[in-house]
Parts: structure tokens; sequence; C-alpha cells
């Protein structure tokens, strides 16, 4: 089993993620914080200070809204953690003020209730609605309060988490069915695991499996909670993309605490569902906005409607893809959580294939503007009305994304390494200083690469253990020509693709390692029951997933008239200008006139010949920052 390493020891130097963690530092979170702060659209930090008598005002806003500050808390302390900003060490002390005062005594803190109470409402009580996501408001608060202990060492909010765990130990001492529902979006079983790690108080760990067991007592359930099948009989992800993504990362947790086989078993299954079934090749997952599960199941009594859903095995549709960014963001961290437990390859590989496409789309590159939905094709008109905007918006009304997205680019060194006792593994590849401890001795070493973009990649060993200790350096499954030198001498391990190449032996000051992925464009197509993909491709370099804009077509031009021919040549470019330096591919495609199909819903098939014309393909996660347009990953091809 591996252990993540602290995100303080990963100092990004230059290119792709430095990049975007210094616009997340230096504009995403300081504009989320007096967003936050100020009331801009909701009073996110207010409603903490009126719950605790500090002003006056009623709730307004989402369930959630706790939780998306705590989020935003997080993001904050962590950049802050990396590089001091005393605006944001301010704002980050008023916060946790304002959080520790409206605590109630017995440790309920929830600020819609809280403020119902003190506005003279008597129904307001805890656990009233299951909807109201009073245990995943606590769970982020736990997860943040633990951030901020071990980068501060600081006890304030750590014991308003402490309190918090303990209401819910009195609250769920003997749990019913009804109150066994109140884990939507399970965000406490992480955030309990998380407090059981910082504290190191079993009674938190305790508490977290018995919550987590004690789902097992709905027996009514449905899948938009993933209660409808016990938890050791699951085998397909199903239901609300989010709540099942934090489910399978608590079940992960609690495995990696406690070594309990029965809340891992059903973890590879249930990934291998997602992983061969239900994902977008972008890393997406939560195909619908709306569906129903299990859709069209001879057991119609158990049929469940889902928001946010994951839907039938290979309903993938592109224009209406949903792919809330959260869900994407949960998936990355369960896969992360189960390559940290088995060490493979695999898990790795969907981490960063979610980072670099599904997750890092969600934010503009400028860090103040977000999708909540991330499609993979947009005409005009759409063909139907659709509630979230394909255009990126400063605010939802559901803010959950924004903060989420933000905790996790903060924090992203944290994915970049792992380390058990006698290894340090390589996941994800980016110019950075390492510093950290292996051994119990100091290890140093500089990565220089231009990753995504370029794939020579070199490590310096600065300082480390005299005694021998392996690098482990993941090899992506599509780089089946990988190399790797040692001092620039060809190493004698292999580089198999998919895998990671373990490199053991005694390092030395001055050693270094060079590992060259080389980078091709490919075309990707869909297994055929993705009805919706059929007869198109989608462009892939490295782990960079394309896409084709209007912007790049001829005014006028339509999606669907532009058609790559299966041999289509790639020539990669890039400039400072553009896209912040990444990479564009061009090539040469057909462009062929679509004839106007009027009220038509079939006709009689049409060819032409076409005419070449040159395209440009940009990566998906840098669309529709040039405005609003068409879009499309996957692509007609000859």
């Amino acid at each position: 089993m591996l252990r993540p390493i602290d995100f303080r020891s990963v100092a990004w130097t230059d290119g792709f993620l430095a990049e975007r963690v210094a616009v997340c530092r230096e504009a995403s979170i300081p504009a989320m914080g007096r967003l936050m702060a100020q009331g801009t659209y909701k009073p996110f930090l207010e409603h903490f200070e009126i719950a605790a008598g500090m002003k006056r005002g009623a709730y307004h806003g989402a369930q959630w809204n706790d939780g998306d500050f705590y989020k935003w808390l997080e993001a904050a302390l962590a950049s802050h953690a990396m590089k001091p900003d005393p605006a944001l060490g301010r704002l980050i002390d008023r916060s946790i003020a304002a959080i520790a005062a409206a605590q109630r005594e017995d440790g309920y803190l929830h600020t819609p209730i809280l403020i119902r109470q003190r506005n003279g409402d008597r129904s307001a009580q805890p656990f009233g609605d299951r909807f109201a996501f009073e245990m995943y408001n606590m769970g982020h608060l736990m997860t943040t309060a633990c951030l901020d202990h071990r980068t501060t060492g600081r006890t304030e909010l750590l014991t308003v988490a402490e309190k918090a765990a303990e209401f819910l130990h009195v609250a769920f001492q003997n749990p019913t069915p009804e109150l066994a529902r109140n884990s939507v979006c399970p965000a406490h079983y992480i955030g309990l695991v998380d407090l059981a790690r910082e504290t190191g108080d079993p009674a938190h760990l305790e508490l977290a499996e018995r919550l987590f067991a004690m789902r097992d007592l709905v027996s009514a359930g449905g899948d938009d909670n993933q209660d409808r099948v016990p938890w050791n009989r699951q085998d397909e992800v199903v239901g609300h993309a989010v709540r099942a993504n934090y489910l399978y990362c608590g079940a992960a947790d609690l495995f990696a605490a406690t070594g309990r086989e029965t809340m891992f078993a059903p973890l590879p299954t249930l990934w291998h569902s997602l992983a061969t079934k239900k994902q977008y090749v972008t890393g997406g997952c939560g195909a619908l906005y709306d569906g129903a599960s299990p859709d069209g199941a001879a057991a119609q009594e158990q049929i469940t409607r889902i928001h946010q859903a994951y839907g039938r095995n290979y309903q993938l549709p592109q224009t209406t893809a949903h792919n809330e960014t959260c869900a994407n963001i949960a998936g990355m961290m369960w896969s992360w959580r189960m390559m940290l437990l088995t060490g493979e390859a695999k898990y790795a590989d969907a981490v960063e294939t979610a980072l670099y496409n599904s997750v890092l789309a969600g934010v503009d590159l400028a860090g103040t503007n977000y999708f909540y939905s991330n499609p993979l094709r947009v005409v005009d008109p759409l063909p139907t009305e659709l509630r979230f905007p394909r255009t990126r918006q400063p605010f939802f009304t559901s803010f959950c994304c924004p903060p989420n997205l933000l905790r996790i680019i903060a924090q992203v060194g944290g994915y970049a390494l792992a380390v058990s006792e006698d290894a340090i593994t390589a996941n994800l590849y980016g110019s950075h200083r390492l510093t950290t401890t292996l051994r119990s001795q100091p290890l140093r070493w500089t990565m220089t690469t231009g990753y995504p973009w370029d794939g020579a990649i070199r490590i310096s060993v600065d300082e480390c253990p005299a005694e021998p200790f392996a690098v482990r350096l993941r090899i992506p499954a599509w780089a089946d020509e990988a190399a790797i030198t040692i001092n620039g001498e060809p190493a004698t391990i292999a580089a198999a693709a998919g895998s990671y190449a373990e490199l053991r032996r005694r390092w030395s000051p001055g050693d270094v390692v060079g590992l060259n992925l080389p980078l091709r464009a490919r075309l990707i197509e869909a297994h055929p029951l993705v009805e919706e993909a059929t007869g198109q491709v989608a462009v892939v370099r490295g782990p960079i997933v394309y896409c084709l804009e209007s912007a790049d077509l001829p005014a006028g031009t339509k999606m669907d008239e532009i058609v790559l021919a299966s041999d289509a040549k790639f020539v990669a470019q890039r400039s400072p200008d553009l896209f912040a330096g990444a990479a564009t591919l061009r090539t040469t495609a057909t462009f062929r006139k679509t004839i106007p199909w009027g009220d038509r819903l079939y006709r009689e098939l049409t060819r032409d010949a076409g005419e070449p014309v040159g395209v440009q393909l940009v990566p998906y996660f840098a669309w529709n920052n040039r405005g609003p347009g068409e879009m499309s990953v996957w692509l007609r091809v000859e």
C-alpha cells in the first residue's frame, strides 16, 4: 500500500501544472474568497456569522453551501501553506473564527438549521430532511480542519471538527432505517477517516465504520443514494455520480485505515464497471442530467429517478452530456485511492486522464469562470433546452464545483508522487523540486520536463538516502515505445506500457534519470454500443484529449461538415500566446457541405466529394476560452 506525499513537498517550477497552480493561487482563490466573503451572489461566510449571532439575517442558498465554503477554505489553506499571503491569511482567520462561533454547544454545525433556530423556527431540527446535506457539509469541515492543523499546528478548527464528530456519535448511537438514509453525498466517511488519522483517536474511525455499516439498515432504498443493494453486493456504478464516487472514496479510505476486506471487495469490480462501460474518453462521468436506474430492468418496482446519473452501460451522449465537474473530480479521487491501495498503473492513468481533461476543463485559463457541466459536443442551436450553459460562468446557484476544483489544483502536488517504505513513485510528470524524506533520510530531486506537450522527462537527484531504494516511474498505457536511461545509459529495466518501471539501486547525488514518452496523435474509436460515437473518432495525444472549435473553422461551417481521414497526419504546434502555451494539432480534413435538413428526420443518403480544409484542434480543457461557439470531441471519419 502506498502513501500520498505531502503536497507541500512538491514545488512546481514551470510548465503546465505550475501554470495552473499559479493561476489558482493568484486569481481563483482570491476572487472566490471575495465572492464568498462579500456575499456577491450568496452569503457564504455571512451564513456562519448570522448563525453565530454576529449578524442578523436569514439563510439564502443551497443546503450544501456550508460545504462549498469549507472547500474554498481548504484550497485557501493549501495555497497559503505553499506561499503565505497576508490578506488571504486574514480572511482564513476570520472564516475559522466565524465557523467556531456558529457551532452549537453540542457540536451540531449546519447553518441552514442554526439560522432558522436563531430566528425562532422551532420546527428546524437536525436530520429532519435527508436531503439537507448535513453529513456532507460536516465531512468537508473535517477534511478542511485536518489540513489546517497539519499545515499550521493550530487546533481551533480541529476542535470544531471533533465536536461535530462527537455530535454524530451521539445522534447515530441507535440508528434507525430512516436515520440511515441521511448519508446523501457521503463526504463524512472521508472526513472521519481524515480526522482519525490526524488526531490518532480511534473513536473517529469506529464512528466512520458504524456509519458505513448503517447503510445496510435501509430496506427500501434506491440507486439515487446507492442503497438499493447492500454494499457487499454492489457490482455496477449506478445512480447519482457524485454521491456514488464519494461513497467509493469513503470505502477505499476505510479499507486503507482498517484493512477490512469487506470494504475493498466491491471496489475493483465497480471501478471496472466505470472504466469499461460508463466513462467518457475525457475521464468525465455522470452522463445524464436526469436518468433512471436500473433503466429498463424487468423489476420495474426497483427503478429510481436519478439526477446527475451514471445511466445505462454505454449510454454516453455527447451534446447533452452532463459530466458535472464534481463527479469528474470525485471519480479522479477514487482512482487515486485505488492506485494507492493496489499500486497498479491503470488507476494513475485514469487520474491523469481526468485531471488533464474533464477536471481542468471546469475552469477557464484566467481562473475565474467555471463549468458545471462538461459536454463533449456543443452545437448551435442546441437540440433541447439545457439547464446549465455551455459557456463558463463566474457563479452557479449550485456552487459546489468551483471550490472543489480549486482545492484539487491547490494540492495537485500530492497527486504527483506517492511513497512507501523504500520507494518513491512518480505518477504525474511536471517540472518541480521535491523535498521529502525516505527511510527517515532526506530525499531531494529536480524534475524538468515540458510534459504533457513534450515527452522528455529528466530527474536529477540532489540528495538521497545512502541505502538502496526504488524510483518507480509510471509508463502510461499509450506509451508503447517509452525509454529510460540512468546517467545517460539505457536502463536494464523494461519500460512496459501500462505499468510502473521500478529502478532499484544505490543512488547518489548527481544521478540523472531520463524518461522519454513518445507523443503521437492517435485516433480513438468507441465501443460499438456507444451509439452516439458511431462513425466518429476522438483525437488524443499523450494524455490530452483534443476537440475542434468553430473558432478554427471557416465562417458558417458546421461541425458535422468536417470529416477526418482515418490516416490523418497531425502536426503539433505551440504558441506562448495561445492557450498558455499548450500544444495544438493541425491537420487537413475534408469539408462536405451539408444540405439543410428542414423538418425532415430521415432522407436518402447523399454524397459530396468535398474539398480539403486546414483545421486546428485544441486541448479539450482549454475550449470555450475564445468566446461562445460550436465544439466537438468526436469527429466524423472516413
